[in-house]
């Protein structure tokens, strides 16, 4: 069994641009319950269809598989929830650990997160001086949430 333990943050400036390139995601989710996600996804030229676990504190059950892209495809297109989330990922690798930065578009434009996978719970990690303020436990961060309720419905 995969575990992902996952602390993520907002971003705050453009620092952290010249530090990487980004590669564009899409990605759907298949209606599930109990805070079980069935994801499927499109890096490239590639598909992964993903199940996870409800998330407890920083860390949950994770499977990923690589899939064909024509299944990911139809997967996306048949039984997934709209809108997708559409973003552009950078990785930023500072020792010991890889920062992924999502800079999301389509309905949640204007939010980007940066996440950082751990060993271990209790794991420190330095922030860079591009993070800002933690989320890790806000459930309106989690990407299977910002398509039932996009960022752009969260600005008044």
């Amino acid at each position: 069994m995969g575990i992902e333990i996952e602390r993520k943050f907002l971003v705050r400036g453009d620092r952290w641009r010249a530090l990487a390139t980004g590669t564009l995601y899409c990605q759907g989710y298949i209606p599930s319950v109990d805070g079980v996600t069935v994801r499927a996804r499109i890096v490239g030229d590639t598909g992964y269809l993903t199940l996870k676990s409800k998330t407890e504190g920083s860390r949950r059950s994770e499977f990923e598989y690589p899939i064909p892209v024509e299944d990911a495809r139809e997967i996306l297109e048949t039984l997934c929830q709209r809108p997708f989330i559409e973003k552009i990922r950078y990785k930023i690798p500072i020792d010991p650990v890889i920062w992924e930065i999502d800079e999301f578009h389509g309905d949640n434009e204007g939010l980007i997160l940066a996440e950082v996978e751990l060993d271990d719970e209790n794991q420190s990690v330095n922030l860079p001086d591009w993070i800002d303020r933690e989320v890790t436990g806000d459930p309106r961060y989690f990407n299977s949430n910002l398509v039932r309720f996009p960022y752009k419905l969260w600005k008044s």
